[in-house]
């Protein structure tokens, strides 16, 4: 019985991740369910599922609640992060948004456990720090992202020595082929629409800029060890082949099925095993057909090449940009901020923080909030000129 903590349980990774240990009951065990606030989706969740542990990593008010279901619930930072430490859990699930997921990650890795990583956000902004800590910890990890789970698969058996080049592949969003100008005054509803995946906002939002899939090469570098050099992408709007491995004899694989985050999350907690699952979609080539690749079109959508410069330049550069973007996709979302500006933000705050050298986490966690707090004057100051 594998034994799993979900960090991040009541967004879409976590319930895709919920229903996956529901439907095979003798093989996983929800042992630990932590959320950001949500506490009424958080105690529908444990009276379904019924773990030990419940955690907020907001203060809410808990010890108030007498009408919480039965489990050890508790809140704040320092109980999600124990919950990465626990000695009855095997995998932890980081779902989480954001680079709050950084530190989790780290402690999870320290602890010597697998980790299922879902939080992208973390690997960019501490991608070297991650690293030394699955060193120096023993710890796992696992891709949940489709892109590097299917990356993840054709590897299998093979060393890096092998490989010349690693290929993504981007749905293109909602906005696949429009121009700088149609997307001058395009609101949020419309970004949110995503054409093959169901996913949270701020993903949602990344996908149609892009950045999604520069946050993506970013990790690729980081998971892969492989320079940026050997990374690229294509747009590939029917999301039906996740990635390609080139091999340097020019021999290419590439993993292929329809649209769902349910296959990488079963392959993370099982990994190396392939578990039978009935509920999975089985692969039909004429439905999925026909397939479409096309160049990425870095002047229109600017968060991509500004991700690409920021992965390229390292040191501070990554956590920079995640920490740009993700209060620029907010600022987007409510509306204080037009589709274009997202990038313009992000943009000024590589060049005034980017470039320079990361030692800890404390460096990386300063980054963020610096970079977070020079993303939210310049929106303040583009409010005030329009």
């Amino acid at each position: 019985m594998i034994r799993v903590a979900i960090l991040g349980s009541t967004g879409s990774v976590g319930r895709s991740t919920l229903d996956v240990i529901q439907r095979h009951p003798n093989r996983f065990e929800v042992v630990a369910l932590a959320a950001n606030q949500a506490v009424e989706l958080l105690a529908e969740q444990v009276r379904k599922h019924k773990p030990g542990v419940a955690v907020l990593s907001k203060e809410n008010g808990l010890g108030r609640r007498d009408d919480l279901p039965p489990a050890r619930w508790s809140e704040g930072r320092e109980a999600l992060l124990e919950i990465t430490e626990a000695p009855n859990v095997d995998v932890v699930v980081n779902a989480m948004v954001g680079s709050a997921g950084l530190e989790p990650t780290l402690r999870t890795l320290k602890a010597g456990k697998r980790l299922a990583l879902a939080n992208k956000e973390s690997l960019v902004a501490g991608g070297r720090l991650v690293v030394e800590a699955a060193e120096e910890g023993g710890g796992e990890l696992i891709p949940v992202d489709s892109e590097h789970s299917a990356i993840l698969q054709c590897l299998e058996g093979y060393e890096m020595s092998a490989v010349s080049r690693l290929v993504l592949t981007a749905s293109g969003g909602p906005f696949r082929g429009w121009s700088r100008e149609q997307l001058q005054d395009v609101p949020p509803s419309r970004a949110l629409n995503h054409p093959t995946w169901a996913m949270g906002a701020k993903i949602t939002v990344d996908s149609a800029t892009l950045a999604n899939k520069a946050l993506e090469v970013i990790e690729a570098h980081f998971l892969y060890g492989i320079d940026y050099d050997s990374l690229g992408v294509v747009v590939h709007p029917q999301s039906i082949v996740h990635s390609f491995v080139e091999f340097v004899d020019g021999s290419v694989l590439a993993q292929l099925g329809f649209p769902t985050m349910e296959l990488p999350i079963l392959y993370a907690m099982s990994y190396p095993e392939r578990v039978p699952d009935g509920v999975l979609q089985t692969f039909d080539p004429v439905k999925a057909s026909p397939l479409v690749f096309e160049e990425v079109d870095r002047d229109t959508f600017t968060l991509f090449s500004l991700g690409e410069r920021a992965g390229r330049e390292g040191g501070t550069s990554p956590a920079v940009y995640n920490a740009a973007n993700e209060v620029a996709v907010e600022a987007y979302l409510k509306e204080d901020l037009q589709f274009p500006g997202m990038g313009e933000i992000v943009s000024e705050a590589l060049d005034r923080l980017g470039g320079k050298p990361v030692s800890n986490l404390e460096n990386v966690l300063e980054v963020d909030k610096e970079a977070r707090e020079v993303s939210r004057e310049l929106i303040r100051l583009l409010k005030r000129k329009a």
